[in-house]
């Protein structure tokens, strides 16, 4: 998310943090590039404009030039702007509505709609433990209703049963009311979508809106299409109102412009991103922690929720408790392995900590991606219950059959076992010093701190 944006700003930014001292003409300097950067990453012209204007009327101010650190107090302002500009504060879904609360989902055909539905709907079960009921409103896309069924048998959502030949608004209907007798909590309506904004669509979905009066609409819009994907939401909001935008596919746009400038062209908030294919890939949409994405500044918080979300408390405690005893085998290796896997991968985690953006192309050219978790997880796979209790057992011979049966080479085997006996080592010191799972300050996470690149 956002790589080549944030790679762009680095560079722009460690410039003007090496300078001792700043004079305005460093700082219009810095903005130019920065405006540059900004338009080639699919942000709007406006929005460009008014970034920079707002960011040059603080960053020349004397208490900025003459202060201790000017490049770092440039960098603050352009991240407490680029907040500004995301929104402020993160909006979660309003729910505040009598039940069966009606949530409306509208958008292009192939943004990701349906899909998304299924996302929010997972997502209100586990964490909001409500009762939800999906309908597809779809009666044009061969099969949508189907695919609407199919997601909610793999999320255990009820959805409406179809009706051949029923229209959209009557569907809405029977969904609200069928919602009303089950006792659900929210009604998910996903409309149909066109390949592009038409007058037919808007009056369509402008009518179902009347009909089931949703306490949300929500936009969903692609953020591959970049400036296509903000003049869909302009459109929409114009003709139908929506109270809030999910932007999809942001695992796959380096870019990120459509993100930056949607929110500023539309006036309405960016709820939800779509970081993903599986149905738990979407978040909150939190502008603060965006920002010091896009800046390079990681998002640490994101990595302890993702982590606590993904840890299973059973498997935590034992592990601490070995990790008490000073005992870490290579079934514990594996159990981490698999944790990283479940937060995003190699690349997922990375992201989201501070300062390791910069190292992208060395972290590339180190091979550091999930196949590599991956290949360490089938050597593991090889070896048998004995080998993994006591890696000290395996000698040339046995690395042979591991990097044979696992089809890795012998130096993969030995990286893998002075991996684990690195944090095998760092268990006993934690052993030592008291330690309850606690890292010691400034490192990695066990077993990663070798995988960075050396300076």
């Amino acid at each position: 998310m956002f790589e080549s944006l944030t790679e762009s700003l680095s560079g722009v930014f460690d410039k003007l943090t090496k300078r001792g001292i700043l004079k305005e003409e460093d700082v219009t300097a810095a903005l130019r590039e920065v405006r540059i950067v900004l338009l080639e990453a699919d942000v709007a012209l406006p929005v460009v404009k008014d970034f920079v204007a707002r960011i040059k009327a603080r960053a020349v101010g004397r208490e900025v030039l003459k202060s201790v650190a000017p490049g770092q107090q440039v960098v603050k302002i352009v991240n407490d702007e680029m907040v500004a500009m995301l929104g402020g504060e993160a909006e979660d879904l309003n729910l505040a509505a009598a039940p069966p609360a009606v949530i409306l989902m509208v958008g292009l055909q192939g943004s990701g709609k349906t899909t998304t539905t299924a996302k929010i709907a997972k997502r209100l079960v586990e964490r909001n433990k409500k009762t939800i009921l999906m309908a597809s409103l779809d009666v044009r896309r061969p099969a949508a209703q189907e695919q609407l069924k199919v997601l909610g048998e793999q999320i255990d959502v009820a959805t409406l049963p179809v009706v051949a030949g029923q229209m959209p608004v009557d569907i809405a209907a029977r969904a609200i009311s069928a919602a009303r007798l089950q006792g659900a909590d929210i009604v998910l309506l996903d409309t149909a979508g066109r390949m592009h904004v038409d007058q037919g669509m808007m009056a369509e979905v402008a009518a179902i809106k009347a009909a089931s009066n949703p306490v949300e609409t929500l936009l969903v819009a692609d953020s591959l299409t970049g400036q296509d994907a903000v003049n869909v939401a302009r459109a929409f909001d114009q003709q139908v109102g929506v109270t809030g935008i999910i932007l999809t596919r942001m695992d796959g746009d380096g870019r990120g412009g459509a993100a930056l400038s949607m929110r500023a062209v539309t006036g309405k908030p960016i709820k939800l991103i779509g970081t993903g294919e599986k149905l738990d890939a979407i978040e909150i949409f939190h502008p603060s922690r965006i920002a010091s994405r896009i800046l390079g500044m990681g998002d640490v918080v994101s990595l302890v929720e993702k982590a606590a979300e993904t840890i299973e408390q059973e498997d935590a405690e034992r592990l601490a408790k070995k990790m008490q005893a000073g005992k870490f085998d290579l079934d514990d290796l594996r159990a981490q392995l698999r944790q990283m896997m479940k937060m995003g991968g190699m690349q997922g985690l990375l992201s989201m900590l501070p300062g390791v953006g910069k190292m992208k192309n060395q972290m590339a050219g180190a091979g550091l991606d999930d196949k590599a978790l991956k290949r360490q997880e089938a050597i593991i796979n090889s070896m048998t219950p004995k080998e993994r209790r006591h890696a000290k057992i395996l000698n040339a011979s046995r690395k042979r059959r591991l990097a044979a049966g696992s089809g890795t080479t012998i130096q993969e085997v030995n990286r893998l076992l002075k991996m684990h006996k690195q944090m095998g080592s760092m268990m006993k010191r934690m052993k030592k010093m008291g330690s309850k799972g606690m890292l010691p300050p400034g490192a990695m996470p066990p077993g990663m701190g070798h995988l960075l690149p050396k300076k």
